[in-house]
Order: structure tokens, then C-alpha cells, then sequence
């Protein structure tokens, strides 16, 4: 494309919308999760955050047990630590935890970042609960905090690219070291 082309090319774009500086990667393979088909989720009996407590540590992933919330790792992580911070009770919404149940949310979501420092240095964190389908949340019936660690630099194009992501340690070694560095 000669530069004229190109210029062409951002003034038919720019005259689409109002231009902004952000670059588009465009991603029509997320149209499925974005129609549906993301939170087949709806009770406690096909709900994978009710069901990991009745079983080992090891094979829920649990890292922590507290008395209202647990934390486990996230079997789909975004990065190697990804912890899920989760009241043992099937609730969906926020505004609907009981004062003891948000309270110890708020601890373990503190102790978890402090162990997954000691255990991995991250440089940052993202923290957050996606509230319902159309806010984000893969199992919206069933709330659950996110904390992920992050890295300078932790951010490439492979899972847009190729559809990967690249882990450094298995779910299984992940664990252990948080499990063992939690006490």
C-alpha cells in the first residue's frame, strides 16, 4: 500500500467514527462467548465453586479454607497464580454476601497477594469480580474474586494470535508452593 493509500484508508476509517488513539484487534471468535453458551451455571449442582470443597485440596486446586471463603487456583488462568477468592455459599451477587462472608472475601484476597509475592514476585495485580454474563463473569451464578498476578511485560499477542497462553508451571506445582507458603 503506497502512503497515499494508507492515508486513504484512515480518513475512510476516521470518517466511520470518531477517531481515537486506540488500535482495534479484532476477535470475531469471541462472538460465541459473547452470545451465550459462557454460564451454563445455574444451581448449586452443576456449580464447580460449590463442588471443590467437597473435595481434596489437590483436586479442587484449594490453596486456603476459611470458615465463609475459600481460595483456589483458576482451572483457566490468565497467568501462573491466577487465584479465585470464593464464598462457600452459592450467591451471585455482590450486594447479596452476608458482612462476614465480604469481610473474609477482603482477607483472603489480602493474604493470597501477600503469598503469591513471596512465592512468584509479581510486579502487579489485577483484582476483580465480574458481576453477572454481560459484565464478564464465565460462571455468573456463583460469585468469585479474581486475583492475578502480573509481570511487566506478561502481555503478547499469543493468546490472540495463536489462541495460547503461555504458563510457566503446572496447575498441581502452582498449588503446592502457594498452599505450603500460605501458612
Amino acid at each position: 500500500m503506497t502512503s497515499a493509500q494508507d492515508q486513504e484508508a484512515t480518513d475512510d476509517f476516521e470518517s466511520a467514527g470518531v477517531p481515537d488513539s486506540f488500535g482495534r484487534l479484532w476477535t470475531p471468535y469471541r462472538m460465541a462467548y459473547i452470545k451465550g453458551g459462557q454460564d451454563q451455571v445455574k444451581g448449586e449442582d452443576d456449580c464447580p465453586f460449590c463442588a471443590a470443597p467437597g473435595r481434596t485440596d489437590e483436586e479442587g486446586l484449594i490453596v486456603y479454607r476459611g470458615e465463609h471463603a475459600y481460595a483456589l487456583l483458576n482451572l483457566f488462568p490468565y497467568n501462573s497464580g491466577h487465584l479465585l477468592v470464593c464464598p462457600y455459599r452459592h450467591v451471585a451477587d455482590y450486594t447479596d454476601l452476608t458482612p462476614e462472608e465480604t469481610v473474609e472475601i477482603a482477607q483472603i484476597t489480602q493474604k493470597a497477594m501477600t503469598v503469591i509475592r513471596s512465592v512468584s514476585h509479581p510486579h502487579g495485580f489485577n483484582l476483580g469480580m465480574n458481576q453477572g454474563a454481560s459484565g464478564g463473569a464465565g460462571i455468573a451464578a456463583h460469585l468469585h474474586q479474581h486475583v492475578v498476578p502480573r509481570w511487566n511485560g506478561d502481555a503478547n499477542f499469543f493468546p490472540i494470535i495463536a489462541k495460547t497462553k503461555a504458563i510457566p508451571a503446572t496447575l498441581g506445582e502452582v498449588r503446592q508452593q502457594i498452599a505450603e507458603a500460605w501458612d
